[in-house]
């Protein structure tokens, strides 16, 4: 069986592995780490919860210590890009802790937090800087970073970042780095925005593809049940109150909605709480540390806050209302059935909903299996 020995990285980054427990790569990293390390521009295909973070972190970091000495003042060597401040601070901390036994410094800048800090992170040099597109240019029009010694460049769910409407944030970045780097593209689904990003922004990269494009889990049992509006949220109460979901990420369409949702899940005697770009980032991070350690059963989310939550043992989504973008919906249920567990997608779908619905199954090659309201969570 290959190991992560087999791939050539730095004993530094070997230890660091063995210390977290991680001792066999999986197929996302077995393809892309060879040629990240042999300096490859790449696009990386593969579902969420499939390691992409490492697929990308443990080269660079190898690539990083075997390089010249650490960077200037204000600069950062590495610079990777991510749609939302949880996967960004995922990132950043998954970074770190690879790069616990090194002596490469990682840094985050994200939106929500104050730009003080995060300024001073990178004043006199970072190796490994995980940004939010927004943030980073406004610190860049600060002058608290420069960009034109950044030698490597990674886009991690770029799909999702150029449905947040971060295409020309990207592109003005991009612009700001010096031309001959190596440039790495992650992400779960291949739309025709992402092969036009591709190829604007890669050289003659290597294509990875660790799982079909747009494919969904194998172990998530996709359900739908078909619900007008006003009958989902006594319907979702009804499933929360009967059925055993201990740990459940229930998505809606708006953050106005979320909190609605909420609000009528804590007047029925649920415990949730909702997750969104109007939440100030240490209001997210306890939610988020509530629902991972199990204290919240329930999390509601837009798509998003959604992007980075990572949490073990996530046993349903709950699609609340239904993803207007069909690539959507492989994101949303990727968050559960991780490292081999199995999970439940449960979608409720409203009439004037039904064409997302044939969207989602022609794009994922299956018929989700149709359920009523009773039997929707029962089979396990």
């Amino acid at each position: 069986m290959t190991d992560f020995r087999s791939l050539g990285l730095a004993p530094f980054l070997l230890e660091a592995l063995d210390a977290t427990g991680h001792h066999v790569p999986t197929a996302i990293q077995l393809a892309a780490i060879p040629a990240i390390l042999a300096g490859r521009d790449l696009q990386g295909i593969a579902q969420t919860g499939t390691g992409k973070t490492a697929a990308f972190v443990l080269p660079i970091l190898h690539r990083l210590l075997a390089a010249s000495p650490g960077a200037s003042g204000r600069t950062c060597r590495a610079l990777v890009l991510a749609p939302t401040r949880e996967l960004a601070t995922q990132i950043a901390a998954a970074a770190g802790t690879y790069a616990a036994r090194t002596p490469l410094r990682v840094a985050a800048m994200v939106g929500g937090l104050p730009k003080g800090p995060q300024a001073r992170a990178v004043a006199a040099g970072i190796d490994i800087l995980v940004a939010t597109p927004g943030r980073l240019l406004d610190h860049v029009g600060d002058g608290a970073v420069h960009l034109d010694h950044t030698g490597m460049l990674v886009l991690d769910e770029a799909d999702h970042m150029l449905d947040l409407g971060f295409a020309a944030d990207v592109r003005r970045i991009a612009a700001l780095l010096p031309r001959t780097r190596q440039t790495l593209l992650f992400s779960a689904t291949m739309p025709p925005a992402i092969a036009a990003l591709a190829r604007d922004l890669l050289h003659r990269p290597i294509l990875v593809t660790a799982t079909p494009a747009a494919t969904t889990a194998e172990r998530i049992d996709q359900r739908v049940v078909f619900a007008e509006p006003q009958q989902k949220r006594p319907l979702l109460i009804a499933l929360l109150k009967g059925c055993r979901m201990p740990r459940t990420l229930v998505f809606t369409r708006t953050k106005d909605a979320a909190d609605g949702l909420v609000a009528a899940l804590d007047k029925a005697g649920i415990r949730a709480a909702s997750i969104h770009g109007d939440k100030s980032q240490p209001a997210r991070d306890r939610t988020l540390a509530a629902f991972r350690a199990g204290r919240l059963p329930v999390l509601v989310a837009t798509d998003v806050a959604a992007r980075g939550i990572d949490v073990d043992g996530l046993s349903h989504v709950v699609n609340y209302d239904m993803p207007e973008v069909a690539e959507a919906y492989v994101h949303r249920v990727g968050r559960t059935a991780r490292a081999g567990a199995r999970g439940v997608a449960i979608s409720l779908c409203a009439g004037a909903e039904r064409p997302y619905l044939r969207a989602i199954e022609k794009l994922v090659g299956t018929r989700l299996r149709v359920y009523d309201g009773n039997d929707a969570v029962r089979r396990r």
